[in-house]
């Protein structure tokens, strides 16, 4: 599948989140953490890429972040970002078409062109795609039917989950943990977050753990284990190394029983036979919930999916 299509050498795939933007160019993967919301320079990080090339195709979902006033403030300013450095770009909307420049179509369509990459080769599949920061759930045998849905009608069908390997906070799962045997109540603070729970049990790597973390110190296993420890206002020495790993099982259980739930419902309602899964969370969900782990055939393009996606999709429908 990767590289057999050698139209287009020069295009990039560009996917710009509100926390991270993934990059396909030529057969390489970047997966930069680039916070949108404290106006991050996103064209001189584009600019860098270039190569010589000035065609890109671009889908992104970094409109929703609170920096602007509404979503289409996002969209212009991002169009405009990487139209700086790609003049040629395309933009990717939720009616599956590119655009020169900012329509209101654009926001959120990053889940939308990986569907419309994949949906041919598994018509019978559900993607579960899983990021830093959300889950899209996406039945890939009614495309037509997922045309023009904005962010708020996928939550509201289970296609959107807001919870990821990275950035999601303790207590938006777990209330209270079992500590020394007493039910504990977590704080509401932002002490630690989902990254901090898979590292420490392994789940992810520390290079994985490519966003911020909460106290903005580093990602070892000392500075983990301090934060996890302040999820129940302790330091690591009143819990010890049970208790802590205690906080980060109770957290990996919820978002498991949350994503499963929604494959369950998603694959129900659209009768799919099989899940395929991709982004950060792809190994260690396809091996727990069991299904198809698409870096085995995508190699890393899997982790960004929907930049190598409207890559390839623009070389389909626009050579």
């Amino acid at each position: 599948m990767p590289g057999k299509n050698k139209k287009n050498p020069a295009l990039v795939g560009i996917d710009v989140g509100g926390a991270n933007v993934k990059i396909v160019a030529g057969n390489e993967v970047f997966i930069h953490y680039c916070p949108l919301w404290s106006k991050a320079p996103l064209k001189d990080l584009l600019h860098t890429h270039q190569s010589g090339a000035d065609r890109a195709a671009v889908v992104m979902s970094g409109e929703l972040a609170d920096c602007f006033i509404n979503k289409i403030e996002g969209i212009r300013w991002i169009c405009s970002q990487v139209s700086d450095a790609f003049p040629g770009a395309v933009f990717y909307g939720t009616d599956a078409r590119f655009h020169q420049g900012p329509v209101r179509e654009l926001a959120a369509a990053n889940w939308l062109v990986s569907a419309d990459f994949l949906r041919e080769r598994y018509p019978e599949s559900v993607l579960v795609d899983i990021g830093s920061t959300t889950t899209d759930i996406i039945p890939l045998s009614r495309f037509d039917n997922l045309l023009g849905l904005g962010d708020l009608e996928r939550l509201q069908r289970g296609y959107l989950l807001y919870t990821g390997m990275l950035r999601t906070t303790i207590p938006a799962l777990v209330r209270s943990v079992t500590i020394d045997g007493n039910d504990t109540p977590v704080s509401s603070e932002y002490f630690a977050c989902s990254g901090d729970a898979h590292l420490l049990l392994g789940h992810i790597d520390p290079k994985n753990y490519t966003t911020a973390t909460p106290d903005g110190k580093g990602t070892d296993l000392d500075a983990t284990r301090r934060r996890l420890a302040r999820v129940v206002c302790a330091d690591p020495e009143e819990i010890g190394t049970d208790g802590i790993a205690r906080i980060a099982l109770a957290f990996c259980r919820a978002q498991e029983d949350l994503i499963s739930a929604g494959i369950r419902r998603v694959c129900n309602e659209s009768g799919s036979s099989s899940v395929i899964f991709a982004g950060t969370g792809a190994q260690f969900y396809a091996r727990n919930l069991g299904g198809t782990d698409l870096s085995g055939e995508l190699g890393p393009y899997a982790a960004a999916l929907p930049a190598f996606s409207v890559r390839e999709v623009a070389k389909r429908d626009l050579s």
